[in-house]
């Protein structure tokens, strides 16, 4: 990827002007195009005599980029960067010596380069300058927090610096003591009377870090820590800051009690509430806020939090606005008559200029509001809901919908918005709230029933979403029959056959039939419609059709087989069909086992989701996968054919070899061992009629010359319904990516079954069905294996092994798109959280770990830019055990 060293001596960011042919919303990087040789290049200017100051800033701050962007540095580069730095000490320039101490932070070597820049440290830590002390100290714990032996030399320093006068030197070693708790608690728990004397502090940000700080030493007692926060409640802690982290602290002491408010929590109750009244706005809203999220809190606890909050909805400053606003919509979930003094000063917020505000303003007035308020806040709502994000159309559709369960006698107000709403332009989530808010109303409000069907039929004449379009046509076919008028439905339902897709003209079909079957006047109109869904392309249309014109004639269990209702709730059937697969399958599955009473759905857990999120679930794709290939692996233990094969090193995810609704169904999976590969072919009869016996899958070695079969496993039966495995061993040489592509055959011998006796014939005959081609790929011997430590991985791997290329990757939308083909392609696991992009991001690095075939390690590390033209280039560097696993890594690029 060619790209060329930024000036040292231009400005970090580039000119306003653009060029005309770049996109204007696109944001660049100033660091784009940085390479790390021209850096160290330009890194040598600290040797001069005479020191630019500004250069080397530019250079210093380009240094800590690469490095926070994963670059590594050799031991070599590390040391010349390290021993250059040192004499920019000399230079009394502060902004420069404030980029000395980062750099050093992040390039000091080893044992030998920290004792060398300690001496110089500590001088700085007995300066007369504060600057110098503060930044001094933040250098010295990080680079002797994990050598125990300089910590001890440098510990009367930091024990010193923690009651100094200076703010600055004060503060900078609690924080530093922060980051040593990791390496070594007990030097700081040393501290412990000189942090609590920082507590009275008249300095209110030493008096915050030494709270924090005593809170972090005993924050594995709960004891101590009830004991802490007792002390420092009836102590004068002056600091805002520091108060507001006391009464997050207060909070969780009470949250974990467990018990009701009682005398032991009392004392702690009547802090928070007597720092609703303290002189600190920050303070107040902390508190407040703590007491409206207490358990089980009454209301006559919560009304002076209520009280504070409601003077700060008529604050001039917005953030203030929004947190008060945002805490009262949350109380008014549990106690929603807690919050209807607070409705005058809310209704005001809903012209407020902020979106979010108003937003949050009117679903709390929805949840509080009164019946007769209801018409008028629909009309504010239609002033703005256009113009907020589909998350907060979400909310609000979700609080109109409880309003109407809650006033059924305004269902026509808030049915004729919700249908406003609906034709408006918006999203698949947004509209799909609006319409289960309309079939929960129809369900729930009968005389909001036609209204419903009658806005949803309008609605799907311009659905562009399939999934919305059969629901809507499934809820028509069920509720339109009933209706006073049901013929007004079928031009809706006829229109989706003529002019949707087939899914959609299936799901009409349905409710065509339904119409039929329950209204007799309509039976003959609704035959002569069905007749022309005969001729549709689509085979699913022309089968239901043919079904159910059937029935309307009395074939096929009649109409009453149309419109009757299933026995059991669906959710259950699944539930007891994967009970049934996952034990003994001998005995039959029986309809009558299935429970009949639908399971009561958990509530979410209190608390569980924040404002303006939508619950969703999370597939579980790389676990999912992951389970899959541990079991398959796992069944090759079972074979004792299989015996000789050894420790499996990776297995594949299952690959499907026929297509779905044939006879036969066969999934592949690669399994690679040390001298060979094993194929399990997991295969399964969906033919009632037969039995196969003597299955076997043959493969074509024709365009995979470095393979050789040795072993095949056969399978001695595979009856119908049942999965049975049979396998194949291919031979390769022991450490080699052998690669190819298989044509497979799947061979067995078929014995019809009689259905008087339902016993197999005797005679059978041969028979073979063509699969799908396995492909064996590079990255089939590459196992993902992140590491912890990178940049410590890549410096343990020899450096003669290192080979790097550039790739060019075509025109892609994004650099994101590119990230993602490349890292599935490579099969490797991104380290440090590489893999994913910033937003307009020009430039990226991404750093992969993976174990070839044979435990032999590999890292990669690839640079990505794009230009104005959307051109990916890549460059790849990659290191492992040996050049030939490098040189194999390439390959898998190259060759993709």
């Amino acid at each position: 990827m060619a790209s060329t060293a930024q000036d040292s001596s231009a400005p970090l960011r580039g000119p306003e002007k653009k060029d005309e042919d770049r996109d204007e919303d696109v944001e660049y990087s100033p660091f784009y195009g940085i390479e790390k040789g021209a850096v160290l290049q330009e890194a040598r200017m600290f040797n001069d005599r005479n020191i630019d100051a500004r250069r080397c800033q530019q250079v210093i701050t380009k240094l800590l980029y690469l490095l926070s962007q994963g670059e590594t540095f050799s031991k070599k580069e590390q040391s010349e960067v390290f021993f250059s730095v040192t004499k920019l000490f000399q230079n009394k320039d502060v902004n420069l010596r404030r980029m000395v101490y980062l750099i050093i932070k992040d390039v000091c070597p080893g044992e030998d380069e920290r004792i060398i820049i300690t001496a110089s440290l500590i001088k700085d830590v007995n300066s007369k300058t504060d600057l110098y002390r503060s930044n001094a100290i933040r250098t010295l714990c990080a680079i002797c927090g994990q050598d125990a032996h300089l910590l001890v030399q440098i510990e009367r320093y930091l024990k010193q610096a923690v009651v100094d006068k200076s703010v600055v030197v004060a503060s900078a070693v609690l924080v530093a003591a922060f980051h040593l708790l990791q390496w070594n608690v007990e030097i700081v728990k040393r501290w412990a009377n000189e942090i609590q004397e920082a507590v009275q502090s008249k300095s209110g940000m030493v008096q915050f870090h030494a709270v924090a700080l005593l809170h972090a030493l005993r924050s594995q007692d709960r004891l101590a820590v009830s004991k802490l926060v007792t002390s420092l409640v009836r102590s004068s802690v002056r600091s805002p800051l520091a108060q507001c982290l006391l009464v997050r602290y207060v909070s969780q002491v009470i949250a974990e009690s467990g018990s009701p408010m009682g005398n032991d929590q009392r004392p702690f109750y009547d802090y928070l509430e007597g720092c609703l009244r303290h002189k600190s706005e920050m303070v107040i809203f902390e508190a407040a806020r703590a007491i409206c999220n207490m358990k089980d809190v009454s209301s006559r606890e919560l009304m002076p939090a209520v009280t504070v909050l409601q003077l700060f909805l008529s604050s001039n400053k917005p953030v203030m606005r929004f947190a008060a606003v945002r805490t009262l919509n949350r109380v008014a979930q549990t106690h929603p008559m807690s919050v209807t003094s607070c409705n005058i000063d809310m209704e005001s917020l809903i012209a407020d200029g902020n979106r979010s505000i108003a937003t949050l303003a009117i679903t709390t007035l929805l949840k509080t509001g009164s019946e007769g308020s209801v018409e008028r806040l629909l009309k504010q709502i239609g002033t703005f809901i256009s113009d907020i994000a589909d998350e907060f159309k979400i909310v609000v559709v979700e609080a109109i919908r409880s309003l109407c369960l809650k006033y059924p006698n305004k269902h026509r107000a808030l049915m004729t918005f919700l249908s406003n709403v609906l034709r408006e332009d918006g999203g698949f989530e947004y509209k799909k709230a609006i319409v289960d808010s309309v079939l929960i109303l129809i369900k729930e409000i009968p005389a909001a029933k036609e209204a419903g069907l009658s806005h949803l039929c309008e609605f799907i004449e311009d659905c562009e979403f399939t999934y919305l379009s059969v629901q809507i046509l499934h809820l028509m076919g069920v509720e339109g029959p009933h209706t006073k008028h049901p013929a007004r439905y079928i031009r809706y339902i006829y229109n989706r056959i003529i002019l949707e897709n087939a899914t959609v003209r299936a799901a009409a079909v349905s409710s065509l039939a339904l119409f039929g079957a329950s209204v007799a006047d309509l039976t003959p109109r609704i035959v002569t419609l069905l007749k022309r869904a005969l001729y549709d392309n689509d085979d699913e249309v022309r089968d239901r059709a043919t079904l159910y014109l059937k029935q309307l004639d009395g074939g096929a269990g009649g109409p009453e087989a149309i419109s009757k209702p299933w026995p059991v709730p669906a959710a259950n059937l699944e539930k007891s069909l994967h009970s049934y697969l996952d034990g003994p399958t001998d005995a039959p599955f029986l309809l009558s086992t299935v429970p009949k009473q639908a399971e009561p759905v958990k509530a979410p857990p209190k608390g569980g989701a924040s404002y303006g999120t939508s619950p969703s679930t999370a597939a579980p794709t790389a676990a999912a996968a992951a389970a899959t290939a541990a079991e398959s692996a796992a069944a090759l233990q079972e074979v004792p054919e299989l015996a000789a094969v050894g420790p499996i090193f990776k297995s594949s995810a299952p690959a499907q070899l026929t297509e779905e609704g044939t006879e036969y169904s066969v999934l592949a999976t690669k399994h690679v061992a040390g001298e060979c590969l094993v194929l399990q072919f997991d295969c399964s009869n969906t033919v009632e009629e037969q039995i196969l016996e003597n299955v076997t899958v043959a493969i074509d070695l024709a365009d995979a010359p470095e393979f050789e079969e040795s072993t095949t496993v056969p399978l001695a039966v595979m009856p119908f319904g049942e999965v049975g495995r049979t396998f194949v061993v291919l031979s390769r040489t022991e450490g080699s990516l052998a690669l190819g592509k298989f044509a497979c055959t799947l061979r067995f011998t078929v014995k019809e079954i009689d259905p008087s006796t339902g016993e197999a014939e005797e005679e059978g005959y041969e028979d073979e069905y063509q699969l799908e081609d396995v492909d064996v790929l590079a990255s089939d011997y590459i196992a993902p294996t992140p590491v912890g430590n990178f940049r410590g991985a890549w410096e343990e791997l020899p450096e003669e092994s290192e080979m790097a290329d550039d790739y060019g990757l075509g025109t892609r939308a994004s650099l994101e798109e590119a990230v993602e083909a490349v890292l599935a392609i490579l099969g490797m696991a991104p380290c440090e959280g590489t893999d994913v992009v910033p937003p307009n991001a020009r430039s990226h690095m991404v750093l992969l770990s993976g174990t070839m075939v044979g435990n032999l390690q590999a890292l990669v590390r690839l640079r990505f830019g794009i230009d104005a033209q959307r051109n990916v280039a890549m460059n790849m560097t990659a290191r492992a055990t040996s050049a030939e696993v490098s040189e194999a890594v390439h390959m898998i690029i190259s060759e993709a």
